[in-house]
């Protein structure tokens, strides 16, 4: 048996991480075994539907390499992969279940639907939705229902008696008794819309689908599908619902979190290598052990069974972790590319870049490397490169135990130690041991003496490291810079 898997996604809102999980569990299954990955839009919200949406799920999956083998654009002999394409299909099947007596026809209007909901609150009874009002309804109160024009509903005829039971890969059997099942859920609207459930299990037959990969949300619709399943005379795909992704505060992953959208980890700054890796493993381990995994490799080593059966915690701070790693094994060629937008977007430089700046960009490279999470953290590093910014307020140049007097007399001698040593011809290495000696010699900590130097060359309180600094402004600007900082300082302890 060939494995056919799919992505099926609503386009009604960006691509999120949960839903990118689920699209790499079931593509790198789909390549482990040597199957095929199936991308379908399932768009029969059309009020909540738009094609921003729709084009966010094509360019996440085109940023993450994610190829498929049948669905839009690339077509297959099972489409239209595009639901609101299909809805002929949709009636056809619905109208086959009516004829074999496992769907009926609902002419109940919604204000009495709203009456049965309301009664069923106050008695607060167990069965809560519909009544099943028209499921045994005569010919003739059928026909006459039609004569007074009113356009119906078809709904599925739930079992009312029995359980019905659902293999889950990871969670074994599922069982619900029939009567604890959605009552007759409408399967095609008045307006010949499907709803989601006649939809999903027509697409997923007809399309060949072997295993169905989704998330734990889900469950409680597997005992309704497996009924159509049979109501149709269908095999059932093989079911995996997995677990849901959590923040670290054990709570479902929201914006409460920070950014949850692929697009806002794109325009961050986060590599797509570095980001499928990590949510690959939210919920899956090869070894417990082994965290690198290029996408060809987890193409070959994916294993369904090692998927946790608890919630995916997803960590931010691992992630820049991640991405960190990546970004250091690549050449100082390639990140500087993918770091010219940031600086293009920041106004630090143009598209035409002088041979000058072409220069300083080369080396900021290099040192920034080290230091970058994300890209876009070349932005605040580069600020004191590409502009000359402002002295910086008097208690930015103050560390923590110090006052604004100390602060002015550390950078003072410090500056002096820089003109000597420098005139010298040693390194700024040699340069920084020396500064570290000031600090134990004025009875200061080393953040003490080497703040106001920070403050004073960036007019901020996180940079690159000082010598790194010192080389990209090189001695002339640095010198400018030390002596405005201490002009304004002297100024303020006077």
């Amino acid at each position: 048996m060939e494995v056919k898997v799919r992505y099926a996604p609503s386009p009604t809102g960006l691509q999120h991480i949960g839903g990118v999980r689920t699209a790499l569990f079931n593509y790198f299954f789909a390549k482990s075994q040597g199957g095929k990955f199936i991308l379908r839009v399932e768009d029969t919200d059309q009020e909540r539907s738009s094609e921003e949406a729709l084009q966010d799920l094509y360019d996440t999956l085109d940023w993450l390499n994610i190829k498929w083998d049948e669905g839009p654009i690339v077509g297959g002999p099972n489409g239209p992969y595009i639901q609101s394409e299909r809805f002929e299909l949709y009636k056809k099947y619905a109208k086959q279940l009516v004829a074999s007596g496992h769907a009926y026809y609902c002419y109940c209007s919604e204000e009495r639907l709203d009456e049965v909901r309301t009664q069923q609150k106050a008695e607060k009874s167990s069965q809560q939705g519909y009544d099943r009002h028209c499921r045994n309804l005569s010919e003739e109160e059928r026909i006459e229902k039609e004569k007074q024009g009113i356009k119906p509903v078809i709904r599925l005829k739930v079992p009312t008696e029995g359980k019905t039971t659902f293999h889950d890969v990871l969670m074994g059997d599922i069982t619900r008794k029939n009567i604890d099942v959605s009552p007759d859920p409408i399967l095609l609207k008045g307006d010949g819309f499907p709803t989601y459930h006649l939809a999903n299990v027509v697409d997923d037959h007809l399309m060949g689908i072997t295993h169905i990969m989704r998330a734990q949300e889900w469950i409680p619709s597997g005992p309704l599908h497996v009924i159509l399943y049979e109501a149709f005379g269908w095999e059932p795909p093989l079911y995996c619902h997995l677990p849901m992704v959590m923040g670290k505060d054990g709570q479902k992953l929201s914006k409460r979190h920070g950014s949850t959208s692929v697009r806002d980890f794109k325009e961050k700054g986060y590599l797509p290598e570095a980001l499928m890796n990590y949510v690959s493993l939210v919920g899956w381990s090869f070894d417990g052990e082994r965290e690198f995994f290029s996408q060809e490799e987890l193409e070959k080593v994916f294993d369904i069974t090692k998927i946790n059966k608890s919630p995916g915690v997803f960590d931010y701070k691992k992630l820049d972790w991640f991405n960190g790693q990546y970004i250091r094994l690549m050449s100082d060629e390639d990140l500087e590319k993918a770091l010219i937008p940031y600086l293009e977007k920041a106004g630090f430089i143009d598209k035409d870049i002088s041979s000058d700046k072409k220069k300083k960009l080369d080396e900021l490279v290099v040192c920034a490397k080290p230091r970058l999470k994300v890209l876009s953290d070349i932005v605040e590093l580069a600020v004191f490169l590409f502009t000359n910014p402002e002295v910086a307020a008097p208690e930015m140049f103050v560390a923590k135990k110090m006052d604004l007097k100390t602060s002015y007399e550390a950078l003072s001698k410090t500056y002096e130690i820089m003109i000597e040593d420098l005139n010298q011809g040693k390194s700024f290495e040699d340069v920084e041991s020396d500064i570290t000696n000031l600090a134990t010699d004025m009875g200061v900590k080393v953040n003490g003496v080497f703040t106001p130097l920070r403050v004073a060359l960036t007019s901020t309180t996180v940079s690159l490291p000082m010598s790194d600094t010192y080389k990209l402004l090189g001695k002339e600007e640095s010198f400018k810079r030390i002596e405005k900082a201490l002009e304004m300082l002297k100024k303020e302890v006077e």
